[in-house]
């Protein structure tokens, strides 16, 4: 059983109340229009309603517009190095289990770079919940083609045309073992976002969630016919995945009864070009998460990581003559 300490005791004997200003921090520097702003609207939401309390939510990122992330929430942050977002979280969520830890990374800091990570992450099945901005190119370095940018697509690395086929971040997931979870988001669609945003944060286990968006700067008509025309959205419905309202349904009325325990029915969902498919593709609660098979649960206290670093460090200490090195 974790122990609690006197300062957490105390406060959950008081009423905590958030407003959605305690967890912002700055003036996002994104391009007016940029998806980015919908994705950090509803992840403050979500602290707001769930009453995260700020010192015990992380936010880590590696580089790229979606990865300025942390600088913009007014909690823990750690913006890492290109690609390496994962392994830090990892590790963060290893030596406090306590902690809600979530990791933002954009297609190409995830896909190329991290892939690595990023499959290795899925089979680890930590609890974390990973919200991949998909632009479907690098904003950041001035439009370079990213893993997910579709075939033929001009940038400053491919002027004649990109000339592979995108790389699809769901098909990829769903065929790694272990995988939990996995959603797809619309930055375009908020309330169903913000519902997917939600139920990947609730989930035990690594939570997948692939958020399309747009980018005006550098591709500003790239997702037009899917924007203008929301039969080419198919939003997925079910009693254990998300239900819409009313509103929603009157004017995305292309919806599909879809079991997110069925995932060769998710495989095929994911692998549709025609529309995008929105909502809960895949979702096993029964997976174990591995910090739970390695710790069992037990919190690591203070004392504990400081006889850990003290132990570490002692390796490489250089000890002066006649001193014990016993004594620190």
């Amino acid at each position: 059983m974790n122990m609690m300490s006197a300062t957490e005791c105390l406060l959950q004997m008081c009423d905590e109340h958030f407003e959605m200003e305690d967890y912002q921090s700055g003036v996002p520097r994104w391009c007016t229009g940029c998806g980015d702003s919908a994705i950090l609207a509803s992840v403050q939401r979500l602290c707001r309603d769930e009453g995260l309390r700020p010192e015990k939510t992380v936010f880590v990122s590696g580089i790229g517009c979606s990865s300025r992330f942390p600088h913009y929430m007014k909690t823990y942050g750690f913006h890492g190095i290109h690609g390496r977002a994962l392994p830090i979280a990892e590790g963060v969520k290893m030596s406090r289990p306590d902690l809600h830890v979530f990791v933002n990374t954009g297609d190409g800091d995830c896909c190329s770079i991290g892939a690595g990570h990023w499959v290795h992450a899925v089979r680890y099945n930590m609890n974390l919940t990973l919200f991949l901005h998909d632009n479907q190119i690098y904003g950041l370095t001035k439009k370079q083609a990213s893993p997910t940018s579709p075939i033929g697509t001009k940038s400053n690395t491919t002027p004649r045309g990109s000339y592979l086929d995108a790389l699809n971040p769901l098909t990829v997931t769903l065929g790694i073992q272990n995988v939990s979870f996995v959603a797809q988001a619309a930055d375009w669609i908020p309330e169903v976002l913000y519902d997917i945003v939600k139920a990947a944060y609730h989930h035990q286990g690594f939570s997948f969630v692939r958020i399309i968006q747009r980018c005006p700067e550098w591709l500003p008509q790239s997702l037009d016919p899917w924007l203008h025309d929301p039969q080419k959205v198919q939003l997925l419905t079910h009693e254990r995945g998300l239900q819409y309202s009313t509103a929603m349904s009157k004017v995305y009325k292309n919806q599909v009864q879809h079991d997110p325990l069925d995932i060769h029915r998710a495989r095929e969902l994911a692998s549709n070009t025609d529309t995008i498919p929105v909502g809960i593709l895949f979702q096993d609660p029964g997976i174990p998460c591995y910090e739970n098979v390695r710790r069992s649960g037990v919190l690591q206290t203070a004392d504990l990581i400081r006889a850990g670093l003290n132990a570490e460090l002692d390796k490489y200490t250089v000890w002066p003559k006649n001193a014990d090195a016993k004594v620190a």
